[in-house]
């Protein structure tokens, strides 16, 4: 234990390090993860893997990840999240790396598509699990260094990183596609979440006892409850049980489908329907991106000021205009600029639904102690969605092609039926998300 006049200090220095180390490293995660989603253009242009096959690979990473994210839920209540989140970062980035030398040994090489069917799925179905290792220790450490009166402002904060990541993967991992080949996309991302291990292990702290200080709970002087003195295990039985955690969960499962729909073949949508080059679909997606966090700093500022702790009324307003901007995208023409408009204003209506229901909806009721176990209930119930997402999606869109023309209308009215039903599960199940007192 730290001398007590070293208390203060210390906690908010390993407080404020461990925050901006795993919000930069889960970023990186993301860089990591949407490598796919930016190169499978050129794969289909070069004829090494069709749309559907693109969708099997992608939903070998889903159902992978909705596992992974289960299990490593219940798992990471228990664990150092430093290490944690460390190792499965480093592990994703070799996957990348792997899959970018296989790119460039192909041609030489000869490589059957066969074999590169197999592997994409197999290699990104690993990179799934390695994924769903970055969110349970980046949602804990919130819980277990800040009190409930900050919560979610921080997490407000920390849910920004798909955005970020997504933003810079399109972008700068667009860039070096279009400027260098598919494989060099690989390469960056391996790139970049090696960076993100180095910053884990260097930034992250488990715990403040881990640092020799007090808890959190002592730090701030915030009174325990009932359910915060039950053992983890008890905790985490309590949670599954909880029909909260299936109203968020059903609801988020929706939430995915929307929007790994978007990020997985916006790309693609804009290239086929709306024949944008590579360079400018990517940053239109990147671009609408960078919206989406200021859409989850207003999702707590919304909920927490404007409508005083009201978690409905806010993802009825961002839900309605979610649901009209994502229609204008995908069933409307425009320009450059009006796509980006329509995407922008998606991104960010989308990203307050996402970060309340998903998150603060959650955190209000869940006790910290579980909140490992309620981050795998709800993370298997969205990659499972997620998953058949990228199936459906994939054979909507090649069993509507002809000629290399691609009727998008039915999967358009898949996406933006499940932006509607994503919001409005939990306006209806509201009563079972009630924080107790």
């Amino acid at each position: 234990m730290l001398p007590p006049d070293e208390v203060d200090s210390a906690y908010k220095r390993f407080r404020t390090r461990t925050f901006w180390g795993v919000t930069v490293a889960y970023t990186l995660y993301y860089v990591c993860r949407m490598t796919l989603g930016v190169v499978k253009q050129p794969l289909i242009d070069g004829g090494i893997l069709s749309a559907g096959q693109l969708g099997l690979i992608g939903s070998a990473f889903y159902f992978v990840y909705a596992v992974g994210k289960f299990t490593n839920g219940f798992i990471a209540d228990y664990c150092n999240i430093r290490r944690f989140m460390a190792a499965g970062l480093g592990i994703s980035a070799i996957i990348n790396l792997v899959l970018g030398i296989l790119g460039l040994l192909h041609g030489p090489l000869g490589i059957g598509s066969m074999v590169m069917l197999l592997s994409f799925a197999v290699l990104w179905g690993i990179n799934g699990w390695m994924q769903s290792m970055g969110s349970p220790p980046g949602t804990i450490s919130l819980s277990r260094w800040f009190p409930l009166k900050t919560r979610g402002t921080m997490y407000s904060i920390f849910s920004s990183t798909p955005q970020l990541g997504k933003a810079v993967s399109m972008i700068l991992t667009g860039f070096i596609v279009a400027a260098a080949g598919w494989q060099w996309g690989f390469l960056a991302a391996a790139g970049a979440g090696v960076i993100g291990t180095v910053i884990s292990l260097v930034f992250i702290s488990d715990t403040p006892e881990s640092r020799g200080l007090p808890s959190v709970q002592e730090l701030s002087g915030e009174p325990l409850k009932s359910l915060d003195k039950k053992p983890t295990r008890e905790l985490q039985k309590w949670v599954f049980k909880h029909p909260g955690i299936w109203v968020i969960a059903i609801s988020t499962a929706f939430l995915y489908i929307t929007q790994h729909a978007v990020s997985d073949w916006g790309v693609l949508f804009l290239q086929k329907q709306k024949t944008f080059s590579l360079e400018s679909a990517t940053q239109v997606i990147g671009i609408a991106e960078v919206f989406g966090v200021a859409g989850n700093l207003m999702a707590g500022w919304l909920s927490d000021r404007l409508f005083r702790g009201n978690r409905v009324r806010p993802v009825i307003m961002a839900g309605i205009l979610a649901v009209f901007s994502l229609a204008g995208f995908l069933f409307l023409g425009g320009s450059y600029w009006a796509n980006i408009a329509f995407v922008a204003l998606f991104s960010m209506a989308f990203s307050v639904v996402f970060c309340i229901v998903a998150g603060l909806m959650a955190l209000d009721f869940v006790p910290r102690k579980a909140t490992g176990a309620a981050l795998g209930i709800v993370g298997i119930s969205s990659y499972a969605a997620a998953g058949a997402q990228s199936i459906v999606s994939g054979f909507l869109i090649e069993g509507n092609a002809a000629e290399g023309l691609y009727n998008f209308t039915p999967v358009s009215i898949f996406w933006t039926v499940a932006c509607l039903i994503a919001f409005v599960l939990p306006v209806i199940g509201w009563k079972y998300l009630r924080p107790k007192e």
